[in-house]
Parts: C-alpha cells; structure tokens; sequence
C-alpha cells in the first residue's frame, strides 16, 4: 500500500475536524436581534465609551433594558440598527 494514499480513516477524520470548523464558523456568524454595546464597539473597532456616547446622543438608535445589574439600564443597538450604520453611517446630530 502506497503511504502517501490516505487511509479512509484519516479522509473521515479530516472530514470531521472541517466538520467542527464549520460549525464553529457558523455559530460565530449567526446574527443576534440585540447587540450589547460592548459587542457593537467589538464589531466595529471602536470603545465601548464610544457606542454608549452615540446611544445617549442618539447617532445610532438604541433603547435602554435591564441590564440584571441593578437599577440601572443598559443600551443595546438592534441588528436591524447596526446595519443601517454599517451602510450609512451615524445619524446626524439634532
């Protein structure tokens, strides 16, 4: 038998690791309906600090949740909003 002639063993175990890279790919990928602003300043190379300014100044449309963290609410920013700033940009200042 010729070594350089993979074995079906090592096809079907190759094909399992793409398998699990596959899904991991995916999981990474799959889109969420709300967006904490510490994920959309990930998502967009910016601070955090910077997502909550244009929150509260209203450049990019957000509501305010429980955060689970006390009295106090936390900005979160819609898929849908996140990616009309991707296409257009902050909103203009009022």
């Amino acid at each position: 038998m010729d070594p350089s002639i993979p074995t079906l063993r090592d096809v079907l175990n190759r094909l399992a690791a793409i398998d699990a890279a596959i899904q991991t790919l995916v999981q990474q990928k799959i889109a969420k309906d709300w967006y904490t602003t510490a994920k959309v300043a990930n998502l967009l190379g910016r601070k955090e600090y910077t997502v909550r300014e244009w929150c509260r100044l209203k450049r990019i449309l957000a509501e305010k949740r429980g955060s689970g963290r006390g009295p106090h609410a936390a900005w979160v920013v819609s898929h849908a909003e996140l990616l009309r700033y991707q296409r257009d940009g902050l909103l203009p200042i009022r």
